[in-house]
């Protein structure tokens, strides 16, 4: 996944430009911690108080110059008009949130909105298109029926969502004017891989298994079957 998001980072801005970066629900602020201290200037915003304070922590323990390059908002993803102003962002993230959402259309409207000219949104959502597939691998016969036809699942903390199908968020990026520049899948492989204790337990292995992913998440027909799709919108 910072792989996928490096390339288009890489290849949609000059070398050692300095992006200004939006991430909604940041979570623990791994991503934003990460492109901070790539030396771009981040601003989380998230509403979890555990997750808020987790961020913090993460980000007192990084040297002063870091520090100052990321802010973190306590604020939920529906409310960017409320908090940024048009166009402040050059990327703009949503990683893990849309799920959640009533009306995810809305949410990607906001953040195309906040985005600049040109700018990348960078979108993360449970794949419809693959919901029978885990039960049905793990032979769980009626989840798996049940699973054709709907978008919506429990996830592995047993909380309702809705999953997404990549030509409908295809049309709603166009119709926000982000157009669809790529998409990537993710977790083709690992979602149903079961023990990943035994697939870390040594440095090949895990070099393999991250390798084998990366490639499957590029590729046909396998991308179609990932857990989940990351979609890179370009604002016009």
């Amino acid at each position: 996944m910072a792989r996928q998001l490096d390339e288009q980072l890489g290849g949609r801005f000059p070398v050692g430009q300095r992006l200004r970066v939006l991430d909604v629900g940041m979570g623990r602020g791994v991503q934003a911690l990460r492109l901070a201290r790539a030396g771009h200037r981040v601003t989380g915003l998230e509403q979890d108080p555990a997750m808020l304070a987790a961020a913090h922590e993460a980000l007192a323990a990084e040297p002063e110059g870091i520090r100052g390059r990321m802010r973190i908002m306590e604020g939920d993803g529906r409310d960017t008009g409320v908090h940024f102003l048009p166009g402040s962002f050059d990327v703009v993230l949503c990683h893990g949130v849309l799920m959640y959402q009533q009306d995810p259309d809305a949410m990607i409207a906001g953040l195309a909105r906040v985005l600049a000219p040109g700018g990348l949104v960078s979108l993360l959502v449970r794949n419809a298109g693959a919901l029978a597939l885990r039960p049905g691998l793990s032979g769980d016969w009626p989840a798996a029926l049940d699973a054709f036809g709907t978008t919506a699942y429990t996830d592995r903390l047993g909380v309702p969502a809705r999953a997404g199908r990549l030509e409908a968020l295809t049309m709603t990026l166009a119709g926000v004017g982000a157009p669809l520049h790529t998409w990537y899948g993710v977790r083709v492989f690992t979602d149903t891989a079961g023990d990943e204790a035994r697939l870390h337990a040594d440095e090949d292995t895990a070099r393999a298994l991250l390798a084998a992913e990366e490639r499957a998440g590029r590729t046909d027909p396998y991308r179609g079957v990932a857990a989940l799709l990351h979609l890179c919108g370009v604002r016009g």
